[in-house]
């Protein structure tokens, strides 16, 4: 009985300061201490490679994702948002149940593969073939992105490295539709609250106009693949055959998320 006490009185005293900084934690504040520690590691592009077999199988080798916008385009995107994802996915400070499973440190692994990852994806070109919308308002899209996206997401959609502010360019429609929606409806628990208020008074017409013209940014010609281009790290990988679980995205913008 004694040992039996003992045992507990040990159990609880270990436990104790755990469940104190767990309590004490949010999700964004254990996130944000992932991002800087990852920040703060030399990534190895080499690793990065063995740790993105992890990610192809959505993302595909190439990192482009699916025009119908199931999976964004990362190829090519700033390695600080690829880690300001991947952290907020892992804390939940981003609800994705699709990709939590891959992302958590079991599979993916801990902080310095995040690093080496998101480093791999950063330098692999885009795809010259992104997904864009109809063509309708682009004039209007166009005005609208300088008034209320160029600011933060940049006049090219180049997007910000410093503040892992992510780059637009070369995005797929269907992807950007979606995410605009969710952070709308403040279903991104990760968006930033400026964006929100600003998107917050969109009509449908102007949402659609604003996304079909970003859609159609382009990165800078020494970033995107040439035709035809596949990734020659995976040399095996059967392309027809990697999955695709989420229907196509509607052209017009109603609720249909890296989802």
């Amino acid at each position: 009985m004694k040992e039996t006490r003992l045992a507990w009185s040990v159990a609880i005293t270990l436990l104790m300061p755990l469940s104190g900084i767990s309590a004490a934690q949010t999700p964004a504040e254990i996130a944000q201490a992932e991002y800087e520690e990852v920040l703060s590691l030399t990534p190895n592009v080499e690793n990065g490679r063995e740790v993105y077999m992890v990610c192809s199988v959505c993302h595909r080798p190439e990192g482009w994702g699916t025009p119908n916008g199931s999976y964004p385009q990362i190829a090519g995107q700033h390695s600080t948002v690829i880690i300001k994802q991947l952290a907020d996915i892992r804390a939940r400070n981003r609800e994705n149940p699709l990709m939590y499973p891959f992302a958590i440190p079991e599979i993916l692994g801990g902080p310095q593969r995040i690093a080496d990852v998101a480093a791999y994806v950063a330098q692999l070109p885009m795809t010259p073939n992104n997904g864009v919308g109809p063509g309708e308002d682009l004039e209007l899209g166009k005005r609208l992105y300088a008034q209320d996206c160029a600011d933060c997401h940049g006049d090219r959609g180049q997007g910000d490295k410093e503040d892992h502010i992510p780059a637009l360019a070369g995005q797929h429609y269907h992807y950007l539709m979606r995410q605009f929606d969710l952070i709308r409806e403040g279903r991104r628990k990760n968006s930033d609250p400026k964006m929100v208020k600003k998107i917050q008074g969109f009509t449908p017409q102007e949402q659609a106009a604003v996304v079909d013209y970003t859609s159609r940014l382009r990165p800078p010609p020494e970033r995107v693949a040439d035709a035809g281009w596949t990734n020659p790290d995976f040399p095996g990988f059967v392309r027809d055959r990697a999955p695709d679980p989420l229907p196509p995205a509607s052209a017009t913008p109603i609720m249909p998320g890296f989802e």
